[in-house]
């Protein structure tokens, strides 16, 4: 077979290949026998079935601890798409319009279901048998989960994180240790009666804090609240986008941590004194949206729907879109 009874575009991707390989000083007859010799790849090995599969390790004999498990497992790599879309934006500083729209609906997308998938922990699993087996995971806690924190880091400044009752404060000149401290998610995890930190908030920050800060300066001019205001907030045909931005910020600020609260609501006990969540947070005043009042993007939004965030009618202002 001579070269004119070959495909001219397998011809013309050998050329390329060949350049590649040059370019890198390397021969590409070598790549190609390695693939003579390589075996075909399977769908278990890309994915590393056995390994992911082999991650469950329940902590007690409780069939429904299962779900527990892997609900939060699949949250958690669910947390590190939106941290992959977050990257990409962080890393243009001024991305086109289109593809910046574009990132913030795949996020929209990933808390959608994030939202909606959580009838699995509020409705999958018996009462009873969470209320014992949750006992054995103390002090570890979902509020531990350093991923969503640092997606809210990479979605606003850290002042819009501040905890609502010490915004007066300080203000936005304040520097990034003083608002870290004032982070909101921190009175989350205070012991009710006496004030101080719980052992899940102590373990939280040893692990976390300096990888926070990090990102934190790092995103500091390139978080996405930051970029909409230097880039997109006069930009022309920029609706799309703040529809978009708007709906990111009900999902992870409202819908997300109502979630939670339902779940709360249902496995535990109404008075917190009694029976704290696990880890013990003080989740009756952290959860419910209208205590923290955290929103992203507050420039998007009116004195009036920032002041009742949180509120049926807020969630409504969107039609039912969201």
């Amino acid at each position: 077979m001579n070269n004119s009874e070959i495909d001219q575009d397998i011809i013309d991707r050998i050329k390329k290949l060949e350049a590649k390989y040059e370019a890198m000083g390397q021969d590409m007859s070598s790549y190609l026998d390695g693939l003579l010799h390589a075996d075909f790849l399977k769908y278990w090995d890309y994915i590393n079935l056995d390994s992911l599969l082999g991650l469950q390790q329940p902590k007690t004999d409780f069939p429904d601890e299962m779900i527990f498990i892997i609900y939060h497992q699949s949250t958690e790599l669910y947390f590190k798409l939106a941290l992959w879309e977050l990257k990409q934006l962080h890393e243009h500083a001024h991305p086109d319009i289109k593809f910046f729209t574009a990132r913030v609906k795949r996020l929209n997308n990933y808390f959608e279901h994030l939202c909606h998938s959580f009838s699995i922990m509020t409705d999958g699993m018996e009462r009873e048998q969470f209320l014992q087996f949750r006992m054995s995971l103390l002090p570890s806690s979902g509020f531990q989960s350093g991923q969503y924190r640092m997606i809210e880091i990479g979605s606003t400044s850290l002042f819009n994180l501040v905890n609502r009752d010490k915004r007066n404060e300080i203000n936005v000149d304040s520097s990034l240790e003083e608002l870290y401290e004032a982070i909101y998610w921190k009175t989350g995890a205070t012991e009710l009666k006496s004030g101080k930190k719980t052992l899940t908030l102590e373990h939280f920050e040893e692990k976390y804090s300096k990888e926070f800060m990090r990102l934190a300066e790092d995103v500091e001019s390139t978080n996405l609240y930051a970029l909409y205001l230097k880039h997109y907030a006069n930009a022309e045909g920029n609706e799309d986008l703040k529809e978009e931005l708007r709906k990111f910020d009900l999902l992870a600020n409202v819908d997300w941590p109502l979630a939670h609260y339902r779940s709360a609501v249902r496995y535990l006990h109404k008075d917190p004194v009694d029976i704290a969540a696990t880890g013990g947070t003080n989740w009756q005043k952290y959860l419910p949206p209208r205590f923290q009042g955290v929103i992203f993007f507050p420039e998007l939004w009116s004195e009036e729907e920032k002041r009742d965030w949180g509120k049926h009618w807020v969630i409504k202002q969107l039609g039912g879109k969201h």
